[in-house]
């Protein structure tokens, strides 16, 4: 009989500091009017000096845990979707792990950017699947308004801090679950977005790093028409393969990157606006957060309920991308 990877609890954490368009528009050059219009935004959560992706991720993961009912004792394997851990090493997921007393689980991160959580989750459906684990932590987080730059508008408006967390657990026979999953990269987009400094190639303080910002790099339009075309893709992909139809799906939760690309999808889709799951407006794009974040707010609101079909996607730097089809 086959097994399933079924989420079992969801949980979110993101910072208490919030930062308005209004407010941000005293420290560059733009206003709520142009920021809200191309991008949906509205204000996002800043992370603090003592408020790292582990922090993030140890109050997500507790709330996941608690409304789980599994114990962190029983986790076969922690994983963490993020590109702004705590250190170069060890992992974050290693630091997480310790703290919720995960004592008999491994632990890793996965550096997919904004598509961190798409990635994550296949990775905990496929050791759950083919039996090498049974309970499995997943977390998706990320901090980038600590490396954006805060005097370019392009960049500095779009992002905001935050954590989700998932429990998924290997079920025999159930139709819940884990249904589907592609993943996709390009490679030659590399340098549409990026953050240089700080690994290897360019350590902080080499001569090699001096002329190079330490800020994360995007070019917009590029991003946008890659991420246009990709989530749409990416979707009719996961949805072929799993032999269903857009109109199978109860609730589409894509990355909450910008209202005009989440759009572009839900129209590629032909979904009706009330089937997709939106919260951009109040969290900016919190880039592996961002999809688990929505999964937990949807649960608490009553909007993701056991047994709909749901569609997720998302994109990031890499270029990377792909999409989940869950049956909650």
């Amino acid at each position: 009989m086959s097994i399933r990877a079924r989420i079992e609890g969801v949980g979110h954490a993101v910072p208490p500091r919030i930062l308005t368009n209004d407010e941000l528009s005293t420290m560059v050059d733009t206003n709520d009017e142009w920021i809200f219009s191309r991008t949906g935004i509205r204000q996002r959560h800043i992370s603090g000096p003592d408020e790292t992706p582990f922090t993030l991720a140890l109050e997500a993961s507790q709330k996941a845990l608690a409304h789980s009912g599994v114990a962190a004792e029983d986790l076969d394997m922690v994983i963490v979707g993020t590109v702004t851990g705590d250190m170069q090493f060890p992992s974050t997921s290693c630091l997480l792990q310790d703290a919720i007393g995960a004592k008999h689980a491994g632990a890793f991160d996965v550096g997919a950017a904004c598509a961190g959580f798409i990635y994550s989750i296949a990775n905990a459906a496929a050791l759950i699947e083919t039996g090498m684990a049974k309970k499995v932590l997943v977390v998706g987080v990320d901090v980038l308004t600590k490396i954006v730059d805060w005097t370019d508008r392009s960049t500095c408006v779009l992002f905001g801090d935050g954590a989700g967390a998932v429990i998924l657990k290997g079920v025999e026979g159930s139709e819940r679950g884990v249904i589907k999953t592609v993943l996709l990269s390009d490679g030659s987009g590399a340098k549409h977005i990026h953050n240089e400094v700080g690994g290897s190639r360019y350590p902080f303080g080499s001569p090699q790093a001096a002329p190079r910002s330490q800020k994360v790099y995007m070019n917009g339009n590029e991003v946008y028409r890659f991420a246009v075309q990709a989530m749409g893709d990416a979707c009719m992909k996961v949805l072929a393969e799993a032999k269903m139809t857009p109109d199978e799906v109860d609730l589409f939760v894509p990355h909450q990157a910008n209202i005009r690309i989440i759009e572009s999808a839900r129209e590629r889709l032909n979904l009706p606006s009330e089937k997709v799951f939106v919260n951009v407006d109040r969290f900016g794009n919190t880039s592996a957060g961002s999809i688990p974040i929505a999964l937990s707010e949807a649960t608490e609101m009553g909007v993701l309920k056991p047994g709909m079909t749901v569609l997720t996607v998302g994109f990031g730097a890499g270029l990377v991308w792909g999409a989940n089809l869950i049956r909650w």
